[in-house]
């Protein structure tokens, strides 16, 4: 019988698919690598374009921010117009009112009654006199009542006097309120 030596074929044969394991292991070893690598440049670039679009955000942020600061500066110029704007129109609307306040004054003042002092701080009026008797200065707050530019008349201060044997004179203090018709004619269409 011939003998076949068949260890070296084997030899071989396991050489041949031990080198055909090691050539795999390698060449997926550099397709994994590849692959990492081709998954860290989309990454990169991915992250890349993220960066460009946020900083172009922010670029966008700052001028909206400052177009936002422009409108409220503007606002704010528009608000403080409008506010003198209304300041002015109220007073040419009013600029009468002092005439008719005064002229209504003079003709409400009844006879025997003068006034030594007259005060104005806006629409408080202080008026300082003096009166024959204090029958005229109820008189005179019954007649400030009924006006139409005056109103809320209050008795401060009233100080009787008399000279020698005679009835004398009474000093008074009232205060009241410059008001206008339209003012009444808007609280009687309330009431």
């Amino acid at each position: 019988m011939a003998r076949i030596n068949l260890l070296n074929w084997r030899e071989e044969k396991r050489k041949q698919i031990e080198q055909q394991f090691y050539g795999m292991l390698a060449g997926a070893a550099i397709i994994g690598a590849g692959v990492v690598f081709a998954v860290q440049l989309q990454l990169g670039a991915m992250i890349d374009y993220q960066t460009s679009r946020n900083n172009y955000l922010k670029t966008e942020i700052k001028k909206v921010e400052k177009a936002i600061a422009e409108i409220r500066a503007l606002e704010k110029k528009k608000a403080d117009l409008l506010a003198r704007m209304n300041v002015i129109q109220e007073l040419q609307g009013n600029r009468s009112d002092s005439v008719h306040m005064l002229d209504e004054l003079v003709k409400v003042l009844p006879e025997g009654v003068h006034l030594t002092k007259f005060n104005q701080k806006k629409k408080s009026l202080t008026f300082n006199g003096v009166a024959q008797s204090n029958a005229r200065v109820s008189a005179y707050m019954r007649n400030i009542e009924r006006a139409e530019w005056l109103k809320n008349p209050n008795l401060k201060v009233i100080q009787s006097e008399k000279k020698g044997g005679s009835d004398g004179y009474s000093q008074f203090t009232i205060t009241s309120q410059q008001a206008s018709p339209n003012d009444k004619k808007k609280k009687g269409k309330k009431g």
